[in-house]
């Protein structure tokens, strides 16, 4: 690579996300590089200012929209044949005004999930597959709860919304583990949602699981991804979260973030140092630790994709 490619450009970079879960693509004008390529809007961050700052006058700038509720995402470095740019996403879920082409670009409002327009600029494929993960991650607590009472549980939190299960159960056998799995896949799938096994790749491959969820054991082990369609590592430091990165994992979780009933007394993170830790990750990165449901704002304030529950989840 060339000297021209060792300067990184700092860019910030908007995911307007509406109510019914859709964001703003904006193609590229002609003239530009990239032309006609979709992308998510933003520019260059200028001597001086924040990524924030960049954002707001951005989206002003080329939309003409007032950012009112941006929270701190994922951060991703690319390559192109001309530059190297860090993309520092925000997800914009609150603005005033109406949406203006002050440039001239079309717009288009997508599904995570089934993004129709295209060519889309390629540093964004990842981008969008994190944006299909929901805000909430819920872990199973079937030995506590009592198999069938969870099997109960569950079908009601599938019924409400939730999209994201780990199936994490250390003191069942594995034919235990292999039993319960089967009957929660069926249910699960039913719903268009996604589970992850913890820890036994062989099982998730077998059972045909939505993917792996590493302990942070396996994350240390591991020198290639396991071949599965999503992969999550469980994380306690910026060590674990880099590993977990080069990894190729999806997302990952990092905790304690506050004082738990299964570890009392032990070193939490607190919300401080969850954001200095998270801040920059290029994944998406889920709070766990001593949470409910109300601390949602908060983890997205600081820089948390959402929130993973296991009692308060049932």
């Amino acid at each position: 690579m060339g000297n021209s490619n060792t300067k990184i450009v700092e860019v910030a970079a908007a995911v307007l996300q509406r109510p019914d879960g859709t964001f703003l693509l904006a193609q590229r004008p002609a003239g530009k590089i990239w032309a006609g390529y979709w992308e998510f809007p933003g520019g260059k961050v200028e001597a001086g200012e924040t990524a924030h700052d960049a954002l707001v006058r951005e989206l002003h700038e080329e939309l003409g929209i007032e950012v009112v509720t941006a929270y701190p995402w994922i951060t991703r470095i690319f390559t192109y044949p001309h530059a190297t740019v860090r993309l520092s996403f925000f997800r914009v879920t609150e603005w005033r005004g109406e949406l203006y082409p002050h440039e001239g670009q079309q717009f288009s409002w997508q599904p995570a999930t089934d993004v129709t327009v295209s060519p889309v600029l390629p540093a964004n494929a990842p981008v969008l597959r994190a944006l299909a993960l929901p805000p909430l991650y819920a872990i199973s607590n079937a030995v506590e709860l009592g198999v069938e009472q969870f099997m109960k549980k569950l079908q009601v939190q599938l019924h409400a919304g939730l999209r994201l299960i780990q199936l994490r159960e250390k003191n069942l056998s594995r034919d235990e583990l292999r039993e319960l799995a089967q009957r929660v896949l069926v249910m699960v799938h039913a719903s268009g949602a996604k589970v992850l096994l913890n820890g036994d790749v062989a099982l998730a491959q077998e059972i045909g699981a939505d993917g792996i969820h590493l302990t942070s054991q396996q994350l240390a082990e591991l020198h290639e991804r396991p071949a599965v369609d999503w992969c999550a590592a469980s994380c306690h430091s910026v060590q674990e979260l880099r590993r977990a990165e080069a990894l190729g994992c999806n997302f990952a979780l990092l905790s304690p973030v506050l004082p738990t009933k299964s570890h009392p007394g032990a070193a939490h993170l607190g919300w401080e140092r969850f954001s200095s830790i998270a801040a920059g990750s290029s994944i998406p990165v889920f709070a766990l630790g001593g949470l409910t449901h109300a601390d949602m704002a908060t983890a997205w304030q600081r820089g948390a994709h959402g929130i993973a529950l296991l009692r308060q989840a049932w």
